[in-house]
């Protein structure tokens, strides 16, 4: 059986990235550079010659020895990590490959969550004829799981952490479609009520643990959700 939304592919977005702060610098030093990406930039360019403002060309023009490791949605805000150097570009590269870097992010989604915490386990694929859509498909997709936890609720609205334990595309936003619960301002995947009830896609990458290529040692850097 495969959950999906009826075929509606999305319309070209016209991208008009945000401009103010041009670049908000979480940490720096040798082997990793933390950003800050804001709704509505897109990590890497785009093909279209009016998309080649992004987060990397905005980076690399204050360092431009810094290498993107991984990406976030153009309309998910949130800590982005970069490497400084080829070493610490394989390190960190390795750490995503084997799930050994630990995020965390924060949504506000339509309704009430029932229970306070749980998880999701379904395999996601793309939908190809509305790429880059992504759909629960139970017989080809990818395994993908995601841990939640209920922050606070609201009149119509719950605030989660989510804990995704992979890294599938769009995983966050059509595992919790596929459960009743689209992410409010989702325009990939929320319609009527849950798209009105936002002005940005309210889905924030807050924290982000990981090992240090230079010693190992474990950190975390959290950027603070803005909604």
């Amino acid at each position: 059986m495969t959950l999906q939304k009826p075929n509606t592919p999305p319309a070209p977005f016209d991208y008009r990235p945000p401009v103010e702060p041009w670049l908000t610098t979480l940490h720096a030093d040798g082997d990793i550079l933390v950003l800050s990406k804001q709704s509505g930039l897109l990590c890497v360019a785009g093909k279209p010659e009016n998309h080649r403002d992004c987060l990397e060309e905005r980076a690399r023009a204050r360092y431009p020895q810094a290498r993107l490791v991984h990406r976030l949605d153009r309309e998910t805000s949130g800590i982005v990590v970069m490497a400084m150097n080829p070493k610490a570009q394989r390190h960190l590269g390795l750490q995503f490959e084997r799930r050994k870097i630990r995020k965390a992010y924060v949504a506000r989604v339509s309704g009430c969550v029932n229970g306070s915490a749980g998880s999701i386990d379904l395999p996601l694929a793309t939908d190809w004829p509305n790429r880059p859509k992504q759909m629960v498909d139970r017989q080809k997709g990818r395994a993908a799981l995601t841990e939640w936890e209920v922050i606070a609720r609201e009149a119509d609205a719950t605030r989660l952490r989510l804990f995704p334990l992979t890294g599938r595309s769009h995983q966050l936003r059509v595992h919790l479609l596929s459960i009743g619960h689209p992410i409010l301002g989702d325009s990939f995947y929320a319609d009527g009520e849950a798209l009105a009830a936002a002005d940005r896609l309210q889905l924030h990458a807050e924290t982000l643990t990981l090992r240090h290529p230079a010693d190992g040692h474990v950190v975390t850097f959290v950027d603070n959700c803005p909604f």
